[in-house]
């Protein structure tokens, strides 16, 4: 059972394929000017090759649904929805932030806080534990002085394109660093491959005709 990944959110464009829900092959590189329309669907081409498979193997797509660039998501989520209209197999889809703190969980972290950057002072986060668990739901968040405070003195791990900015903003307002650490990273087409393929068991499907990607916020 083969499922095409494709994670969009970010700067980072990311492809994967996964076999029995474990990694076949993977593609990616990270853009600055955002070149995703451009090579997405060579990535696609260089992951099929790679797994030596073609379109008519794959049996779901998964896509990372955001929340991230409008772009970026905009672009995936068409591939994505493309492919399977075109080949009539089902859609997964997986929270952008929640593949960013999987390769986390089971850690030696309390929490985990994924962290995207949605411009000036605004963040898209969430609060997982070390098993997966949400405690805070998938929101924007504008940073001020009561951000995170609930978890001051927890080993927290904040992982995510916007850790520079939110480092520094919590510098400002004398946050408990010392259990704190920050990794800076994009969310990666790999890391979706056991959430999917356990989606694919359980035939948790979107439905492809209406699925949209999860913005968050009104775009113009």
């Amino acid at each position: 059972m083969n499922i095409l990944h494709i994670e969009t959110s970010s700067k980072n464009c990311s492809v994967a394929i996964g076999t029995e829900g474990k990694i076949n092959s993977y593609c990616e590189e990270i853009y600055q000017d955002y070149k995703h329309s451009e090579n997405l669907h060579l990535f696609i081409q260089w992951a099929l090759e790679g797994a030596k498979l073609t379109l008519s193997d794959i049996h779901a797509v998964s896509v990372g649904k955001g929340p991230g660039s409008y772009t970026g998501l905009r672009i995936g989520v068409a591939a994505a929805k493309g492919f399977c209209f075109g080949n009539d197999i089902p859609l997964i889809s997986v929270n952008s932030l929640y593949i960013l703190a999987f390769p986390y969980f089971n850690s030696e972290y309390d929490y985990i806080i994924p962290v995207m950057d949605a411009r000036r002072m605004e963040i898209y986060t969430s609060v997982l534990d070390k098993k997966g668990e949400y405690l805070v739901e998938t929101h924007a968040h504008i940073l001020n002085e009561k951000s995170f405070e609930q978890l001051n003195n927890k080993k927290i791990l904040f992982v995510g394109d916007a850790v520079e900015k939110t480092e520094n903003f919590l510098k400002g307002i004398s946050f408990h660093m010392e259990k704190a650490t920050f990794v800076n990273a994009y969310p990666q087409s790999k890391n979706m491959i056991d959430i999917s393929y356990k989606k694919f068991q359980n035939t948790i499907f979107e439905d492809v005709a209406y699925f949209d990607p999860f913005y968050l916020k009104n775009w113009k």
